[in-house]
């Protein structure tokens, strides 16, 4: 943080509790998304640094454990928070948080959404296949193949639900949501 050191000692005091703040809301809003609390921490104050850090300067700035910060920056890194950037003379990893909120967003709830569409659109379509035989096999029970047909329609009304929010997906990961909500600067 070469950026503090030209400031005074109050100058950077204030400074340090106005990002505190921020710091602090950023790991209150990411933990609403199922983001620990020091991981959203760690991203809060990687937004505010000017230049990429090492494991080791974020380790000393959170006073986190090397292994813990490890986990959080792997952690930012799967979500695509922050990059793994190159540094002229270093031997260590360097990272940068990526400042576009919107993408985070997107980037964040696309990964999450897809895992869950893939995995209940195969639970669906498995039960979809295990009715479809459960109707051959008692054809001639109406009662049980009515009971089979309303919940035949019910997952059916699930999968077009998976299948419309995999195009919103789509829509995030192609930045195409922007162009029915604009972002704030291009609004």
């Amino acid at each position: 943080m070469n950026e503090l050191a030209a400031l005074t000692d109050d100058q950077r005091a204030k400074l340090q509790n106005t990002r505190r703040r921020v710091i602090e809301s950023i790991g209150k809003n990411m933990d609403l998304y199922g983001i620990t609390l020091s991981i959203g921490h760690l991203y809060g104050n990687m937004y505010f640094n000017q230049e990429p850090v090492t494991l080791d300067e974020m380790s000393e700035t959170m006073g986190m454990s090397k292994t813990s910060m490890s986990t959080g920056m792997r952690t930012l890194h799967d979500l695509k928070m922050i990059n793994k950037v190159w540094g002229k003379g270093s031997r260590k990893d360097l990272y940068e948080v990526v400042p576009d909120w919107h993408q985070n967003f997107a980037d964040f709830f696309s990964i999450k959404w897809r895992k869950a569409v893939d995995q209940n659109m195969s639970v669906l379509n498995r039960s979809m296949k295990e009715i479809d035989a459960l109707k051959q096999q008692y054809e001639s029970d109406e009662a049980f193949l009515e009971v089979l047909n309303n919940d035949s329609k019910k997952i059916d009304d699930a999968i077009k639900y998976y299948k419309w929010l995999d195009r919103l997906i789509d829509s995030f990961e192609t930045g195409d949501i922007f162009r029915f909500i604009p972002k704030e600067d291009e609004a």
